[in-house]
């Protein structure tokens, strides 16, 4: 069973930049300032008293954990050890900056229990990087990594696409060279204008256009095929949801959506879905299999997905849940003829 995670949020502690794209306390919904260790406790315990039989992963998020002075560091992470060594924290994951990174920090982070350390990569474009703000190379996020590896942590890398100076081109060369890294596992964040920001001005004086959602989406899902196909799992697309988000005037353009991440794993299901029916005759009906849980992906928000297959197809689809489906596979049913597909393959396989 996957550990529960307990999250913290750091909104720009430690950070030495104020990146174009940035306002921590916005994105995260939660004010700036470090958790005391009374804190910390409470919170721990509040959701070890709600799930007894699970064990729990402590997180901090937001900010540049790694930047923040060492005392800071430790009295964050000193209050876990007693927890870490009796079982009920199994391990520690963190955020920070690829040039936050160092040997001797990545030995420090390992002896006191963090496992997980996620870079904000953001794009491994030089020039995209400079027009962002960001303070650092893509030579920093290669030194980074190896750095963590070597001190045996688990690394995850957050890209952004849609940064100032980025195409959708750059945006999967970023995500080619990213994944030549072998991260453990990517979240991708298309660029959002926040109000407030260095990018809200450019926006407003129109020297910056970001991406629309069906070009986000577009995008998005090419970065996913070529993550599946490289092993590495997309764990999260877009923003977490959070009322502060959700306000309005918060967010002033860009590809927004509270499920994103769906609208990206329905569009390759579409594609999918529209390479099975090749051959089948209009006016068909045709049955789509789903593995477990994922119903809902294959059907489309408002059940697009089955209307355009109808529209563009001539067809009759419905979508049954397989259990015996693996996660990333999916069939189509018409009469005798069964045929499969995995959403990171193209060709369907009969």
């Amino acid at each position: 069973m996957r550990p529960l995670l307990v999250p913290f949020f750091i909104s720009h502690q430690g950070c030495p930049h104020r990146c174009v794209f940035c306002d921590q306390e916005r994105v995260a919904g939660a004010a700036a300032g470090l958790p005391t260790p009374g804190h910390l406790l409470r919170r721990i315990e509040e959701y070890r008293l709600g799930a007894p039989a699970r064990q729990l992963e402590v997180a901090f998020y937001g900010g540049t954990f790694t930047a923040l002075p060492r005392r800071d560091q430790e009295g964050l992470l000193l209050p876990l050890q007693p927890l870490l060594a009796a079982g009920i924290v199994r391990s520690v994951r963190l955020s920070t900056r690829p040039d936050a990174v160092d040997p001797d920090t990545a030995v420090f982070l390992k002896e006191y229990g963090v496992a997980t350390v996620e870079l904000g990569v953001q794009s491994l474009d030089p020039e995209v990087l400079l027009l962002s703000g960001r303070g650092h190379g893509p030579c920093e996020v290669e030194l980074s990594v190896a750095v963590l590896k070597r001190a045996g942590i688990e690394v995850g890398l957050q890209l952004m696409p849609g940064l100032p100076g980025d195409t959708p081109q750059r945006s999967l060369v970023s995500l080619r060279r990213a994944l030549a890294l072998k991260p453990a596992f990517l979240r991708i964040y298309p660029t959002l204008v926040i109000e407030g920001t260095e990018l809200a001005r450019r926006y407003r004086e129109g020297s910056y256009h970001p991406l629309s959602l069906p070009q986000a989406v577009s995008l998005c899902k090419e970065m996913l095929l070529a993550a599946g196909e490289a092993g590495v799992p997309v764990i999260r697309f877009g923003l977490q949801p959070t009322s502060e988000l959700d306000s309005p005037g918060v967010v002033l353009a860009g590809p927004y959506h509270p499920a994103f991440g769906q609208l990206v794993e329905s569009e390759l299901c579409f594609d999918r879905m529209s390479a099975l029916l090749e051959g089948i005759p209009a006016g068909s009906r045709v049955t789509f299999g789903a593995p477990q849980g994922r119903v809902s992906d294959l059907v489309g928000q408002s059940r697009g997905n089955l209307r355009r297959l109808a529209a563009n197809y001539g067809v009759n689809p419905s979508v049954s849940e397989d259990t015996a489906l693996p996660h990333g596979r999916i069939s189509l049913t018409w009469g005798e003829l069964v045929r499969y597909a995995s959403l990171f393959e193209s060709h369907p396989r009969h």
